[in-house]
């Protein structure tokens, strides 16, 4: 197997550019969701992803981070590159995959890449892979249309996202004690406009979150050559309900969404719709 290669039309693909948002936050990033740190990310995330890596081919990890996913790629046997706008986030990465075991640094490798403009060629990869990375991307049709380019025909793409409906901003559980008899419900933010929230996530940690509906994904996922073959909504781990009990009211209310698509023959232009949609 070979790894993804750089594409023709980007002839210097891997230059540093310059300092990304993420480069301030990395550190919590990697303190707070890596290696163990985070019962979501170990209990559910990442196996997720594992069910769905291909048997065989090449992985692009978007938006990788200090590369977790990239590496459980590699752990099964893949090669697997990973890209990220934030050089504290591939510098991690690179000096992770450098202590990793066996052939294992061999088949991994990391560059600072926009998922916006991947620097990857068309038709290379087999397998995409984007967790909790599109909601902090403004331009999300750019993103799903580089998605589509860079598979092959028959080649997938998963994209796990914070739950488009049940954790729009504003969401949250409400112990309603006001009125009488009191009432406890899960509160639904406004859905269907498309917003941008910057939270407070940590003192000091503002981070930046692009809301949108679920058809604004489907059908620009759609309109660019993305076939939708599943849909996943998994319960909260019991990991992340011992370290928030106060959600032990409301497992019934999914945090995560995976959406999984296959690329069609036909690759198709931004907002164009497929041949047999046309007017």
């Amino acid at each position: 197997m070979t790894e993804p290669q750089a594409s023709t039309e980007h002839p210097n693909p891997w230059r540093p550019g310059p300092p990304d948002p993420w480069d301030a936050h990395a550190a919590w990033w990697q303190d707070e969701f890596t290696e163990g740190a985070d019962p979501e990310y170990v209990e559910q995330i990442l196996p997720l992803i594992a069910s769905r890596l291909p048997a065989e081919g090449r992985v692009l990890d978007v938006g990788c981070g200090e590369g977790q996913v990239t590496r459980l790629a590699v752990e099964h046997g893949l090669c697997a590159v990973g890209l990220d706008p934030a050089g504290a986030q591939i510098d991690e990465a690179e000096r992770r995959r450098r202590a990793g075991a066996g052939d294992v640094p061999a088949r991994a490798a990391y560059a600072r890449g926009s998922l916006l403009d991947l620097p990857v060629g068309d038709a290379t990869v087999d397998f995409v892979v984007a967790s909790l990375v599109f909601e902090h991307v403004g331009d999300y049709r750019r993103g799903l249309a580089e998605a589509a380019r860079v598979l092959v025909p028959g080649g997938r793409f998963l994209l796990l996202l914070n739950h488009p409906l049940l954790q729009t901003p504003d969401s949250g559980w409400i112990d309603d004690h006001v009125l009488d008899p009191p009432e406890q419900y899960w509160r639904i933010g406004p859905y269907l406009s498309e917003v941008i929230n910057v939270e407070e996530v940590q003192p000091g940690i503002h981070i930046t979150f692009h809301h949108r509906p679920l058809s604004s994904y489907l059908n620009s996922a759609i309109s660019v050559g993305l076939s939708l073959d599943r849909m996943d909504e998994p319960a909260p781990p019991p990991g992340f309900i011992a370290r928030a009990p106060e959600y032990a009211e409301v497992v019934e209310i999914p945090r995560l969404m995976a959406l999984q698509f296959t690329r069609t023959s036909a690759l198709h232009a931004i907002g164009q719709p497929p041949p047999d949609q046309a007017q």
